[in-house]
């Protein structure tokens, strides 16, 4: 008997041996499976439900281009040059009492990138797990920041009136709900007053959980489109409550008054412009001609761009020479709005506020963009926190973060 006709023998025998279970399709887990169905493969469907997870998220999210449709964001023109003067993290930090060395910082929070820059120049720029320079990552909630930048570009050419005008006045489709005559600057300020619990049990999902579930995972409907059907239970501008379909929103609104696309305006008025090394791109909420940008929470870029978008709000709103948005548009929207809290801070117009005027980008899992101009000082961190409450990893960074601010590190060997 030959080779061949021996393996295939042994093939068919494993096969009978092996319960059926083991050689049936994949199935979607329970809350994937809703009406209508999905164009969505279930493989994909289900790398989606688990691309937050602890065991494949250091991968995942710097390869989301694999598990999405996406937009790009192209890059056009000569790159910002951001000279270097390496140094070694031979600091520490005080985390719980006692003094722990920052070099024990990256893997002790999950870390799969880190970039520091103080005074324009690169101290230390680190990869870890497989990726390097070329890798793109999701930014999540980062790119509400980016989209706050979009809303100062769009204000300043005149595609805004002001950021008193309600909303529905420009996206009429919100006229009848909750969204109804809430300015745009309640919206920035997440106070809209509509009710949108940022909770995401998916075992039990609520409006959040769902809207995610069949606008990201299954493509079903379009994010920002709950947004038209939500109740207001506070008055607009009166409660602070972090939700991502307010952002949601403000994408829908570059959309309408640029008549265009998020990312061809995010190309023209911020990536072109900021000199990014290379191009970004959005996750879709559907197939091409369907879906829109997921403007809320997915943009991926590098992480020298992502330290670049951070050294232009620390530069007043300038990129290499370039006005990107006005200095009023970056104090403007960097200024805590409320008061500030010892843990989370405060926010302004889609950015954190964490006292004596530093500000971050901030997303899920553990992505950071920390802008200290006092120290003339951006730190870019991207992670793979596990799912679940991240008060502890997030409290360490924010340790780390002001121990790397105040340090003045000696020259890396």
């Amino acid at each position: 008997m030959s080779a061949a006709r021996l393996m295939g023998r042994v093939v068919v025998m494993l096969a009978a041996a092996l319960p059926a279970c083991v050689l049936a399709q994949q199935v979607l887990p329970p809350p994937l499976q809703l009406q209508p169905v999905s164009d969505v493969p279930v493989a994909v469907q289900i790398v989606r439900w688990h691309m937050n997870d602890g065991d494949l998220n250091a991968l995942s999210f710097r390869s989301m281009e694999q598990i999405f449709t996406t937009r790009s964001v192209p890059r056009s023109g000569p790159v910002w040059n951001l000279p270097r003067s390496e140094r070694a993290l031979d600091f520490s930090y005080q985390w719980q009492g006692r003094a722990v060395a920052a070099e024990d910082f990256l893997e002790r929070t999950y870390t799969n990138a880190l970039l520091v820059i103080r005074d324009g120049r690169i101290l230390v720029e680190r990869y870890r797990n497989g990726s390097d320079e070329s890798s793109r990552f999701i930014g999540w909630s980062m790119t509400k920041s980016i989209t706050s930048v979009l809303v100062g570009c769009a204000l300043a050419e005149g595609r805004i009136e002001s950021l008193d005008k309600p909303i529905s006045d420009y996206l009429p489709e919100l006229r009848g709900g909750g969204y109804e005559g809430v300015s745009i600057r309640h919206v920035m300020q997440m106070r809209s007053g509509v009710e949108y619990e940022e909770r995401y049990d998916f075992a039990n999902p609520g409006r959040a959980a769902s809207n995610h579930i069949n606008s990201l995972v299954r493509n079903t409907t379009r994010f920002a489109d709950a947004a038209r059907t939500l109740p207001r239970i506070h008055p607009p501008g009166e409660f602070f409550q972090y939700k991502t379909i307010d952002t949601a929103v403000l994408g829908w609104l570059i959309e309408r008054v640029t008549r265009g696309s998020v990312a061809a305006y995010t190309a023209r008025c911020l990536w072109e412009p900021l000199g990014a090394q290379a191009d970004g791109y959005y996750i879709m909420d559907g197939a091409p001609g369907v879906g829109r940008e997921f403007s809320g929470a997915g943009f991926n870029a590098t992480l020298r761009d992502f330290g670049r978008f951070g050294q232009m709000m620390l530069q007043g709103g300038v990129a290499d020479g370039r006005r990107i948005v006005s200095a009023d548009w970056v104090k403007q929207s960097t200024a805590p709005v409320g008061p500030e809290d010892n843990r989370r801070g405060g926010y302004g117009l889609q950015w954190w506020t964490l006292g004596a005027g530093t500000y971050s980008a901030i997303g899920l899992q553990g992505q950071y963009v920390f802008v200290d101009p006092a120290t003339r000082t951006v730190v870019v961190k991207l992670s793979y926190f596990p799912p679940g409450d991240n008060t502890r990893q997030d409290e360490e960074t924010q340790a780390f973060l002001r121990a790397v601010s105040a340090s003045r590190p000696a020259a890396a060997p």
